[in-house]
């Protein structure tokens, strides 16, 4: 009796805590014809993130809409990659992703820039807190290929600390020099 409580008490705080947001990509409707005629089943896309850098997607197949939506909300939650972002809102470097038919290019972009990016692409970005970015997808069209080619580039995205801690250098001697020196030049021309 004590573990049935526990277990309902469980599942209440995870759904008052909403740290991740969803959004549906694709709702496919798949029939299955049978002897009696034709069984309907609906198989649909997600992707989850917490705005913070943390995206990840899913996929699910049921006899309803919303189950199907809650199976891939759940695969989605399991699957979720960390990346990197610059500021919290752009991406460190220009990457391209692919997979199977499906090529994506992206780069980073200058602040107010927003996100410039198609369909399923824009679902990434947005459920992964990105603000600024411009992305191209190419070939494949199909949402699933554009996902995944999406995540395939953004697990290869590292940042400055990553690659320094790589190659045993600082973060100083990875990023290029600042160039603050015009203004004191000019500072002392003016005291000559």
């Amino acid at each position: 009796m004590a573990e049935r409580e526990n277990r309902g008490r469980g599942r209440r705080d995870r759904d008052e805590t909403p740290e991740f947001a969803d959004r549906l990509v694709a709702i496919n409707r798949v029939s299955k014809t049978v002897k009696g005629g034709k069984r309907f089943g609906f198989a649909a896309l997600v992707v989850v993130g917490d705005q913070k850098g943390r995206v990840g997607f899913g996929k699910g197949k049921a006899k309803e809409v919303p189950e199907a939506i809650r199976k891939a909300t759940e695969q989605a939650k399991r699957q979720m990659i960390r990346v990197p972002l610059r500021e919290g809102r752009t991406l460190h470097h220009d990457i391209e992703g692919r997979h199977g038919a499906g090529k994506v290019v992206m780069r980073t972009a200058p602040q107010g820039t927003g996100i410039i990016a198609g369909g399923p692409m824009r679902a990434v970005f947005e459920m992964l807190g990105v603000q600024d970015v411009v992305a191209k997808s190419t070939g494949s069209q199909n949402p699933y290929n554009m996902i995944r080619a999406t995540l395939n580039a953004l697990t290869r995205e590292s940042s400055p600390r990553m690659v320094a801690q790589r190659r045993g250098k600082k973060v100083a001697d990875i990023l290029p020099k600042r160039e603050d020196a015009p203004a004191e030049s000019t500072q002392v021309a003016e005291e000559a």
